[in-house]
């Protein structure tokens, strides 16, 4: 009897009838081999943010079709929301999507919302970054597109300013964007304030860009005392981060009316020289290059952060969103999403197309990271063993929420520095008694 189930068993799997396996039997990532089991079967709901690539004729829909000439009874319907962050996570515990890009949870909880997709040792030789949603040793989500994070900037712009070399200061940074108000009628600095998610990218460069260090964020920050103090090199640290926008916004290098920028608005503006510079992730390179009314796509770039550590430039590197299986899928539902996720990582080309980093190991890299030859990029290195939620639950102490969408913060940061209201220093002083009890109330050691 055992011999006949197990031959049976056999049967349904080369038939692609994944059913009939428990969610235990299931392909890991690294297991999935595109073109078997074409006569799979499935319906896999992906909700997803990118509503700049939605359409019939859209990238995605492209993606689909060409992913459906290999398995043409996988139907892929994509749900594109603009308030991605906030709709994922009252979202996350349901049944109505089957992938999802992961949104900010605590690693321990992953494995209630979404499947394993491997071990972390097996999958993380195959693919980049794939520890960033990884928990004891297990892989929740494989990163949709890697990036290095820098400034978008207006070639032509900062050429008719006379900044013939790129910043590697923020003394350097905000010399340049005075020259494009003198000189130009271009915005220097688009903040993007309006749109809230934005200005969360500033997090971003408080790391690897600010330190040089890829221990900083996840290892060494936790533990920091007083963290968003100047540091001895006033040049270089949070504090020189965030006091970048603090002293654009405060002379002025920033919009008229900060309150009323336009996220979808500012794309061709960019493009065609109306904005200088924008603070965000290499994402959306494609997006200021290809936007609807831009007719200048060899105008944009993509440089660095100013700071330099000893006279070096780093780049922070990591995932963009990264994409899980809903736990609670069947197991056709759960089986498809893998070969459609193993088909968008190594076939479909996106990340290139998206001006990521690729999440593939073998992949090449986009002509858009030209700008930063000589410059390491860099990876934020992983929690200590431990302490894998130790940030998360440090940012929701102190409501500073670093790199997890703390949004408000930085606008404030806008919001004072325009006003005129409040200084710099003492804003990073309430972050940092923040912080300070943040870990007394966690009884975090302190080095």
């Amino acid at each position: 009897m055992k011999k006949l189930f197990a031959l049976v068993l056999a049967l349904c799997l080369a038939l692609g009838m994944a059913s009939f396996a428990s969610a235990d039997e299931l392909p890991t990532l690294d297991q999935i081999v595109l073109g078997e089991n074409t006569d799979l079967t499935a319906k896999v709901h992906f909700v997803y943010h990118r509503t700049d690539l939605a359409g019939d004729d859209g990238k995605l829909a492209g993606y689909v079709k060409e992913f459906r000439e290999m398995y043409p009874n996988i139907e892929v319907e994509y749900e594109l929301i603009t308030d991605f962050a906030e709709n994922a996570l009252l979202r996350i515990g349901n049944n109505d999507w089957t992938i999802m890009g992961i949104p900010t949870v605590d690693k321990d909880e992953l494995s209630k919302y979404f499947i394993s997709l491997g071990k972390l040792e097996a999958l993380d030789a195959k693919y980049n970054f794939m520890s960033n949603w990884a928990y004891d040793g297990e892989c929740y989500g494989i990163p949709s597109t890697g990036n290095a994070n820098g400034i978008l900037y207006n070639k032509r712009i900062f050429a008719e300013a006379g900044v013939t070399e790129l910043p590697k200061t923020p003394d350097e940074f905000i010399a340049a964007l005075k020259a494009v108000k003198e000189k130009t009628d271009a915005i220097p600095l688009y903040t993007n304030y309006a749109a809230g998610w934005t200005m969360g990218a500033w997090d971003a460069y408080i790391g690897v860009a600010a330190t040089g260090k890829a221990e900083y964020l996840n290892q060494i920050l936790p533990h920091a005392k007083d963290p968003f103090a100047k540091q001895e090199d006033a040049g270089t640290g949070p504090y020189a981060v965030y006091k970048i926008l603090y002293d654009a916004a405060a002379e002025g290098l920033i919009e008229e009316d900060y309150t009323t920028t336009d996220w979808e608005g500012c794309k061709p503006m960019l493009n065609n020289g109306q904005i200088a510079s924008m603070v965000l992730g290499s994402w959306a390179f494609t997006q200021m290059r290809d936007a609807e009314g831009g007719e200048h796509p060899e105008d944009v770039g993509y440089m660095a952060f100013p700071i330099s550590i000893d006279g070096k430039q780093y780049a922070p590197a990591g995932p963009d969103y990264c994409f899980g299986i809903n736990v609670q899928a069947t197991d056709d539902e759960k089986l498809a999403s893998l070969y459609y996720l193993k088909w968008l990582t190594e076939k479909s080309g996106f990340a290139y197309s998206e001006g990521g980093v690729p999440i593939d190991k073998t992949g090449e890299y986009p002509d858009l990271y030209a700008a930063f030859d000589g410059i390491d990029m860099v990876a934020d290195a992983d929690a200590l063993e431990g302490e894998e939620t130790l940030l998360s639950e440090l940012n929701s102490e102190s409501e500073l929420n670093i790199n997890a969408g703390g949004n408000t913060k930085v606008q404030e940061i806008v919001e004072h520095a325009f006003n005129h209201d409040k200084e710099f220093d003492e804003i990073m002083a309430e972050w940092n008694q923040a912080w300070s009890d943040a870990q007394e109330t966690l009884k975090v050691e302190v080095k």
